[in-house]
């Protein structure tokens, strides 16, 4: 029996390190895979303009200021997600529709039925500058540019527009 022992373990030891050799082959390659996914902000990005242009189409096609701000938490995941290219771009995006959305809050107005040469009754003169400051500065020239520029980077690296 003693002969038969160190048979069993030469036996044991390569099956062993054939183990140890196939994890580490399959912890390595889920880590490269984990690398990949993480590290590489435009894929990250890119990903997440493809999974929102649905949602986000749907959101604009409510109009001009009514879609931007329904397609706000679209935009906020989006600028999140951004390269640091266009993370400037997207911010000054989510700061402008965030301002609107804050100032209607305020003044206790559903964006859909406002309407700025009929401001309803009732509503402070606080309340209606604040809202035209807002919708002035979301259409400034500055925001326009931004948008033109997160919609030109998705089509240019995503290669897939915005559905700005």
């Amino acid at each position: 029996m003693n002969a038969e022992a160190p048979a069993r373990e030469g036996r044991r030891r390569p099956s062993l390190v054939v183990v140890l050799l196939l994890a580490a082959v399959v912890v390595a390659g889920f880590l490269l895979w984990r690398g990949q996914e993480t590290d590489d902000p435009f894929a990250r990005y890119c990903s997440a303009v493809e999974d929102h242009r649905a949602e986000l189409g749907a959101a604009l096609s409510a109009g001009k200021e009514t879609g931007l701000l329904r397609a706000l938490p679209v935009f906020e995941d989006l600028a999140d997600k951004a390269p640091d290219d266009i993370r400037d771009e997207w911010g000054l995006v989510v700061e402008r529709i965030s301002a609107l959305e804050e100032a209607l809050d305020a003044a206790g107005v559903e964006p859909a039925s406002y309407d700025p040469a009929r401001p309803p009754e009732g509503l402070s003169d606080e309340d209606r500058s604040a809202i035209r400051t807002a919708a002035t500065r979301l259409g400034a020239t500055d925001t326009r540019a931004a948008l033109t520029g997160v919609e030109q980077q998705a089509r240019d690296v995503c290669k897939t527009p915005l559905s700005l």
